[in-house]
């Protein structure tokens, strides 16, 4: 099969791949910005406004709604005061770009300093970059597994409360964390 390249669609084709290059470049930034603690290029890579979305996860500490630029930055100084940072791990395994989406995939893990306990799992983080600025944070990982690091060290009644979060999380939405 021959595709055959008019100057609207060779034109079109080329903002396309502009749009890609764009989209790759900002999120390699947040990628390294994330792995260098710098808040503040974090802030500069949101938008104002972030589609940001998370499964609700009560048990866990860094976890909430967020939607402005300096909340969505502030989500990586929280995960860093809850867990430890040297046992902290994560590994991409895919970055695919197509126009103004990223998707990364990959496997994460560490360990809540209030607990001592692990947590790992795969993840998937969709990201839209519009106008250089990151408009959407969808991140879905292992929540059951991070709820369980979070949870104290107890009876059944603290398990079957976990249980029942977990479950209501389920049921809003993809899960996340």
């Amino acid at each position: 099969m021959s595709v055959k390249c008019t100057p609207s669609t060779a034109g079109s084709a080329s903002a396309m791949a502009s749009v890609a290059e764009v989209t790759r470049s900002v999120v390699q930034e947040f990628v390294a910005a994330r792995l260098a603690g710098d808040t503040g290029r974090l802030v500069s890579l949101f938008a104002d406004d972030v589609d940001w979305v998370l499964a609700e996860n009560p048990g866990v500490p860094w976890i909430r709604p967020r939607s402005t630029a300096a909340e969505c930055a502030a989500q990586f100084t929280e995960l860093t005061e809850h867990t430890v940072p040297e046992d902290a791990r994560a590994c991409v395994d895919t970055f695919l770009v197509d126009g103004t989406d990223a998707v990364l995939m990959g496997h994460l893990s560490g360990t809540v300093r209030a607990t001592g306990k692990s947590f790992e799992g795969p993840f998937a983080l969709h990201l839209t970059v519009e106008d250089g600025r990151i408009t959407r944070h969808h991140l879905y990982e292992n929540s059951l597994s991070i709820a369980r690091a979070c949870a104290p060290c107890g009876g059944g009644d603290a398990d079957a409360r976990l249980r029942v979060a977990c479950r209501r999380s389920s049921l809003a939405g993809p899960t996340a964390g």
